[in-house]
């Protein structure tokens, strides 16, 4: 269990520690010669012969280093909120009872410190004082127990209320990727650099490899040390000290407030959603846009606070809202902040994080609330996808999500109204219905195509896509695309699309021009003729084969240069037959092989590239597998 202190200046925390500990804890020089807490102090000690170690962290309580003892709260199990009988509360009881309630720290315990000092009127009033303070928030139930770290009075029977709390704490889960957020480092003579730090979740082994951030540094786990003795690994719940290593890593590069990840989980972000509470206290509305300071883990940052559901928040309100930072930050879904005002005096509010990795676009929307508000009330990734998927017509990554909630995909239990697309930039995905309403509504569109230009066999994949303005990414689209001609229920006619009832048919005047034509593009085999050379009306003729490049019997691969279908599937087929031996096709070898000029061997080539049956790579070419017209031409 990690227990931490919180409560006003000079009424007694450290003092309290060590007479419950028996340790005096870890002291800077500065804050022996002040008699004050300034930065954080750290101490482990067993409540009872036999029991685990319980960890303390001391936080200063003067509110010129609230920002230390907002670093100092992050993962504890248990706030010792501690007020001084002889001052009672005071301001920074209050903000520091207000920080940890917003934190979502699950237990507490009150200390009224220094009995010694009054009668015990004055511990009853305190006490009263205290409970009027807890009353309207989640430690109403907290126990009171007065003490005087003095005389020893009522340390006994904090101490059992600790056992009694260490018992009952939950492990918290192991299933996800290592977490970690740094709040001391240093150099240990013979071994190197160490880190400190409450592990969040998952588990750490000597050996491992993590993810140094935000430098991007990938460190090795040397050695390491859980609850202040040396282990070979260490969990979630336990404070931990690394010593890592790695390529030009200095002990100058790192400071409190970075952190140290799984591999995988790593995904620095700096625009995040979340649920956002304006405290009571406050006497003005927030607005939005407002400079912050925003406290998470142990890392300061400043940002602005973009509102989703109004112009402002009033106070004890809470509200959907947008984190711009203007540093990167590794969350996860639920993770706790504390917003404070842009000098930093004052504490505003706080809330859970949503979302890491908001979106830029649309975040107002219906669909988003919708997302926002599932993503508020539900806690398992399960329960939550089918609302994230019914609000998505783009699909959602699943590697996104495994980052989001810290969940391997491995774990998942998905529902039967998931799909899983396969795509070429990686798998997405999708409602089972919506994904099927958005082939329907491709379909409805491309209808529409034929309506308005009925003399077209359809349009290639991509216009197809820019007229039904579709906002799935293009290796998205390509999958569904694929899919509903897998189906049948969509065509290709070389690179164009329609559907399977839809034909186009020349003019009889067209026909007839074309009879003409034709005996002068199969006589001329790989280098047919411009328009010009063809002895008619060069307007009429180049509208002819326009139209007909349009239907896939032609294709223009250059202004006025057709090739019947026949030949470029003849070419197309050379093309595979080179790249049989050898995968590096030269333009020379494709000139050699047609008996035509380096010129026209060129143009064929970026007509290729165009279509995207090679991929070009300087003066070389390389075949694309998963090409329409390599696949049919295979057939």
């Amino acid at each position: 269990m990690i227990v931490g202190t919180a409560g006003h200046i000079d009424h007694g925390k450290t003092a309290l520690l060590q007479a419950l500990t028996g340790q005096a804890g870890d002291r800077r020089r500065e804050e022996r010669e002040r008699g004050m807490t300034i930065d954080l102090g750290y101490l482990y000690a067993a409540l009872e012969p036999g029991a685990a170690l319980t960890g303390f962290i001391d936080v200063p309580g003067h509110e010129r280093f609230t920002h230390n003892m907002l670093a100092g709260a992050q993962g504890i199990d248990l706030v010792l909120l501690v007020v001084a009988a002889d001052d009672g509360v005071m301001p920074q009881t209050r903000e520091h009872l207000a920080i940890v309630e917003l934190l979502g720290i699950p237990r507490a315990l009150v200390a009224i410190s220094k009995i010694d000092r009054v009668d015990g009127a004055r511990v009853q009033a305190v006490r009263e004082q205290v409970s009027a303070l807890l009353a309207p928030g989640p430690y109403a139930e907290a126990p009171l127990i007065a003490l005087s770290s003095v005389t020893g009075e009522g340390v006994e029977t904090l101490r059992q209320a600790l056992l009694a709390a260490q018992r009952e704490v939950l492990q918290r889960g192991l299933d996800g990727g290592f977490r970690l957020w740094i709040d001391r480092a240093f150099s240990v003579a013979g071994a190197g650099i160490v880190v400190t730090g409450t592990a969040l979740s998952g588990q750490v082994a000597v050996g491992d490899t993590l993810m140094l951030g935000p430098l991007g540094k990938a460190v090795r786990v040397r050695g390491l040390h859980a609850q202040n003795q040396a282990a070979e690994s260490a969990m979630a719940g336990q404070r931990v000290a690394l010593n890592i290593s790695g390529e030009r890593l200095a002990l100058e590069q790192i400071h409190r407030g970075q952190w140290l990840s799984a591999e995988w989980l790593y995904a620095p972000t700096q625009r995040l959603d979340v649920d956002l509470q304006l405290l009571a206290s406050e006497t003005r509305d927030f607005e939005h846009f407002q400079p912050v300071h925003v406290h998470l883990g142990t890392q300061d940052l400043t940002g602005r606070v973009a509102l989703l559901e109004g112009a402002s928040l009033a106070p004890g309100e809470r509200m959907f809202a947008q984190l711009l930072l203007n540093g990167p930050v590794q969350v996860v879904q639920g993770d706790p902040l504390i917003v404070r005002d842009q000098s930093a005096q004052r504490t505003l509010g706080g809330g859970r994080v949503l979302d890491p990795f908001a979106p830029t676009r649309q975040r107002r929307s219906p669909e988003r609330i919708a997302q926002l508000q599932a993503l508020a009330t539900a806690v398992r990734l399960e329960d939550i996808l089918p609302a994230l998927l019914a609000n998505s017509d783009t699909g959602v990554d699943p590697r996104q999500l495994e980052r989001q909630f810290n969940r391997p995909r491995a774990t998942w239990l998905l529902p039967d109204d998931v799909r899983l697309i396969e795509t070429r930039q990686g798998p997405v995905l999708f409602d089972t219905a919506r994904w099927q309403a958005l082939k329907s509504g491709v379909l409805a569109h491309l209808a529409r195509f034929h309506e308005l230009e009925p003399d077209q066999m359809g349009p290639d994949r991509d216009r197809l896509r820019r007229f039904t303005a579709s906002a799935l990414g293009r290796g998205t689209f390509i999958s569904l695309l694929d899919e509903l001609l897998a189906s049948g229920a969509l065509s290709a006619s070389g690179p164009w699309l329609h559907l399977p009832a839809h034909q186009v048919r020349l003019s009889e005047e067209d026909e007839a021009l074309w009879q003409l034509l034709q005996p002068q593009f199969d006589a001329a085999g790989f280098d047919p003729p411009w328009v010009r050379a063809l002895g008619h009306d060069e307007a009429q003729v180049r509208l002819l084969l326009r139209k007909m490049a349009r239907l896939g019997l032609l294709h223009q691969v250059v202004r006025d240069l057709f090739y019947t279908d026949a030949m470029i599937r003849r070419l197309a087929s050379m093309l595979l037959q080179l790249a049989e031996d050898n995968p590096v096709i030269q333009v020379a070898a494709f000139r050699d092989a047609l008996g035509v000029g380096r010129k026209r061997s060129i143009q064929i080539l970026e007509y290729f590239d165009r279509l995207g049956l090679t991929r070009r790579m300087g003066d070389r070419r390389q075949i694309r597998p998963d090409n329409v017209l390599a696949r049919r031409t295979e057939q």
